[in-house]
């Protein structure tokens, strides 16, 4: 006698799908997203082709606001809401945010550092931040790497050697306080927080549109899970990819 083959049931294939998808897509929104790195705006720390791995969960959570094609702009908003945060945003925190950017009309997610918490008074003179008066010790000047206590040293990168000085108006700049090397004092209001890119002299952040209010944070980068350098032709793919920066977890 011989013995019924099994084929697979096309039903329960679909079903299988459908569940794996919903599933993928749950976790996409609510927990783990991943994140592409498009300008130099956090150098050192972070760099142009960097992919991120975010917790989304860290600070609250956040439904989401928009709903369509993954990698197009083909979508459209829908009613969202977000939980009081779970955990505070820390002063020198890497966080993932969303901010209208009104030169390119459209909502954008930003990563930057936050460098000052609600109630905290920011100022930078001739290029060095201060906050509330004092210099800011930059929360990842010193990083031990090692049992050795061996230290990696990446402080704030400047591009420009040229200092705008204090008084001088830059086009652009929030509030009108000066400058993106001579700006402020400026006190961060309740809810809100102030963020910058650790590259300073090429960052587009709260020194030209403002505060990070609670309601747009995104969540907390965890580490770098693969990392391609574009100037690099396909030809040479291998050489592209930095295998070094693969697992680099994000302080």
């Amino acid at each position: 006698m011989e013995e019924k083959k099994h084929t697979p049931d096309l039903k329960k294939i679909l079903k299988s799908a459908a569940y794996l998808i919903v599933t993928l897509f749950l976790i996409m929104s609510f927990i783990i997203s991943a994140y592409r790195i498009p300008t130099g705006s956090m150098e050192r720390t972070l760099r142009i082709g960097d992919m991120l791995l975010v917790n989304k969960f860290y600070y609250g959570f956040r439904t989401p606001d928009w709903l369509g094609i993954p990698f197009t702009n083909y979508g459209f908003d829908i009613p969202w809401f977000k939980t009081p945060l779970f955990n505070s945003v820390k002063q020198g925190d890497v966080v993932v945010f969303k901010h209208f950017d009104e030169q390119m009309n459209q909502w954008l997610y930003y990563v930057k550092r936050c460098v000052a918490l609600p109630g905290q008074t920011v100022e930078i003179i001739d290029k060095e931040l201060y906050v509330d008066g004092k210099l800011f010790s930059e929360f990842y000047d010193t990083v031990e790497i090692d049992e050795a206590n061996i230290e990696l040293k990446a402080k704030a990168r400047f591009e420009d050697p040229q200092i705008y000085p204090k008084g001088a108006i830059q086009r652009g700049i929030f509030s009108g306080l000066g400058n993106r090397d001579n700006y402020g004092p400026l006190t961060v209001p309740e809810g809100c927080y102030f963020m910058m890119g650790d590259n300073r002299d090429n960052s587009y952040d709260s020194r030209y549109w403002g505060f990070v209010t609670e309601e747009y944070i995104v969540g907390k980068p965890i580490m770098v899970y693969f990392s391609f350098d574009s100037d690099y032709p396909l030809t040479k793919l291998w050489k592209a990819v930095r295998w070094e920066r693969i697992g680099y977890y994000i302080q």
